[in-house]
């Protein structure tokens, strides 16, 4: 599922000790910070040295990832499309006084919905509220007389009654994502997928698509809204001609001009399945998209363009739309290549039953990529890795690709030098030697391994499918791929390939991921909230397990210095041995489809926060001034024409994250209001 994020991401709150190398560059990193958010930028290194075509390439591309902007605004909040064109239209037109303390709030408010793409926070799924009054935003819009407000309501006082209980209302729309099995997930989600209907129901309708015999089986659901109309209940299918299709037409358009400059022939024949797709909405064109997909092996320039992930339907069947345009980094990909060349020996020796392990392991494929241009749900916040395709029996029988993105990672290293949260919550010098000195090659090669063989590793039973495992299936498998990482990268067989200089890089690994889960990512919850990304539960579940199972042995310990709590890992040995015990059994689960050991496993140990370390965290954390979640503004290119052909495309990095998003918003508006 597969996606190693640093929204959704280990290595964020310890990115400052993943390898803090003192670097010349005076390219300026970070240009904002604002609630608990800090933009970045992002180089693209390399790309000034491609070919015109590959360059024309990344563009079209682009102006495809570009084009779906308003698709995951939409999907987020069937409001959110009001919601951003009102706030611009008051940031725009606002007459009053500009500097007020109230239009201050204003305007982190507007730049809060601008990064989670609507109104929910983008990683704890909580609705987050305007720090200004419902008087103020009722004179925000009558005090910006020239605003072109949405069209969909007849006069600004309709406008205003519709939007303040949903902006203002803790109440209403409370959560993008409900998880938790006391209510009715379906309706308790504040998520564009469903309408008019409970999960009950939900659940009944595909149970009946569903042919548990099919060894190919479709992912029903993945491209569609599920709605009750007139008392019956049937799909909104998102392609050409039905649900977001002004959008999609405008990403066919660019898909199109894509393929007539494709590297090679496969790729010209993957992008025209993906347009099929696109204007079809049939699901087995998709399949079939995606064994092309992962076919190509040998394009420089590669992309990720549709409806991918679902990490945000608790049901886990809809997909978030997504892009992301890249090309290889040829330097650094001989490490995953490496990993590629022996994704065999790592099946084999998997601590897993010999049952659940993959009996031929195929086309297993990883590079290291730099990101050129983040659409749809991976913008403004990214992954760091992606392996894909998603669906198990392609992986099976076509393998997966996988991907790092390093220019990704570098730049939150960049932005991380001198933040002093190493010093604050690394319990000794030989920890803050060790991170410094190894962290950020080991946090790559924990990207690898969770990418390239831990999503790509073992087999679920016949019959067997995701969505067995229900709003507990992503936190399920992101475990999976993390233990497979930590799992090997303590083997000497990373020293044996040339990917670590010796085990001492693995316990840098060690130190951060279980500092991270047991303690410091706590950071980024509110008090007095459980943990509710699926990322963030796996972290815990496997560091709190680990903690748990080896108190005996005294394997980590919560050791206290000068009135601080710091996590010391006391056994690095019998912490891997655990490890792989846990390991085991979480690929039982996901082969099995074990629903109620998932839902145990996750309560028990990835949900519940310890009330008196979140409390000292928030408050060591605070006083560094730091802020927990990061984004990116985009590179911008232009195409330079003499004699109406495309003779070279330019990039430029601009550093104006109010002006990039408000410009997006003017270009690749799309859609209709509602949807």
């Amino acid at each position: 599922m597969k996606h190693i994020l640093i929204i959704l991401s280990m290595a964020l709150l310890f990115v400052a000790c993943k390898g803090k190398k003192e670097t010349s560059d005076d390219f300026k990193y970070q240009i904002d910070k604002f609630a608990d958010i800090k933009i970045l930028r992002y180089k693209v290194p390399g790309f000034e040295n491609l070919s015109l075509k590959q360059k024309k390439l990344i563009y079209y591309l682009s102006e495809a990832a570009l084009s779906g902007w308003d698709i995951t605004w939409d999907q987020n909040f069937k409001h959110n499309l009001v919601i951003r064109k009102t706030l611009e239209e008051i940031y725009k037109n606002y007459e009053g006084d500009r500097n007020s303390e109230n239009f201050q709030k204003f305007l982190i408010y507007l730049k809060r919905v601008w990064f989670s793409a609507g109104i929910h926070h983008h990683y704890s799924n909580d609705k987050f509220l305007p720090d200004f009054s419902q008087e103020y935003f009722t004179e925000l819009i009558n005090n910006s007389p020239k605003a072109n407000f949405p069209d969909c309501f007849k006069t600004k006082e309709e406008l205003i009654n519709t939007l303040k209980p949903i902006l203002f209302d803790a109440s209403i729309a409370s959560k993008k994502v409900y998880q938790s099995t006391d209510k009715d997930m379906v309706l308790s989600s504040a998520g564009n997928f469903y309408e008019n209907v409970n999960q009950h129901e939900v659940d009944e309708y595909y149970k009946k698509l569903t042919d548990t015999t099919d060894k190919n089986p479709i992912s029903y659901g993945l491209n569609s809204k599920v709605v009750k109309e007139k008392g019956k209940i049937v799909e909104k299918v998102w392609k050409l001609n039905g649900m977001y299709g002004t959008a999609i037409e405008k990403i066919i358009f660019w898909l199109s001009k894509a393929k007539d400059v494709a590297e090679n022939d496969l790729q010209k024949q993957t992008i025209e399945k993906l347009i099929e797709y696109y204007k079809t909405g049939d699901l087995k064109l998709f399949d079939e998209y995606n064994i092309l997909w992962v076919q190509d092996t040998a394009s420089i320039v590669d992309f990720v363009n549709g409806f991918i992930e679902v990490y945000d339907d608790p049901l886990a069947r809809k997909a978030m739309w997504e892009s992301i345009v890249n090309f290889k980094n040829i330097e650094a990909t001989r490490r995953t290549e490496i990993l590629s060349a022996n994704a065999k020996w790592f099946e084999e020796n998997s601590p897993v039953d010999n049952k659940f392990k993959k009996k031929d392991v195929k086309g297993v494929s990883a590079k290291v990529i730099t990101a050129a241009i983040l659409g749809g749900d991976l913008y403004p916040s990214t992954a760091i890795g992606i392996n894909l395709p998603n669906a198990d029996w392609i992986r099976k029988e076509h393998g997966s690709k996988s991907v790092t993105i390093e220019n990704i990672t570098y730049s939150y290293d960049q932005a991380a030098l001198r933040s002093g949260f190493l010093e604050e919550f690394a319990y000794s010098k030989k920890e803050i030697e060790r991170a410094r000195k190894y962290g950020f090659i080991s946090g790559n090669l924990h990207t690898d391994l969770h990418e390239c063989l831990g999503h790509g590793s073992g087999q679920m039973l016949p019959g067997i499918k995701a969505e067995d495992l229900k709003n507990y299936h992503s936190t399920i498998e992101e475990a999976r791929a993390d233990l497979f990482a930590l799992y090997y990268i303590m083997d000497k067989k990373m020293v044996e390939l040339g990917l670590l200089p010796s085990l001492e890089a693995a316990k840098a690994e060690y130190d951060g991921f279980f500092r991270n889960g047991l303690f410091t990512q706590l950071v980024r919850i509110e008090p007095g909230k459980d943990v509710e990304e699926a990322h963030m539960r796996n972290r815990q579940l496997i560091a709190k397990w680990c903690y748990e199972k080896g108190k005996d042995d005294n394997v980590i310990e919560f050791k206290k210095k000068n009135g601080k709590t710091y996590v010391v890992i006391n056994d690095y040995n019998k912490l891997r041995t655990l490890i792989g015990d846990l390991l085991k059994e979480i690929q039982r689960i996901k082969s099995e489809g074990d629903y109620e050991t998932a839902k145990t496993l996750v309560e028990n140990y990835g949900v519940k926060v310890d009330q008196n370390l979140h409390k000292e965290a928030l408050e060591r954390y605070t006083k560094l001034n730091l802020a927990p979640y990061s984004g990116f503004v985009n590179p911008v290119y232009t195409p330079v024409y003499k004699d109406g052909e495309i003779i070279d495309v330019k990039i430029e990095y601009p550093d104006d994250y109010i002006k990039q998003m408000l410009y997006y918003s003017e270009k690749y508006s799309f859609l209709p209001f509602y949807n």
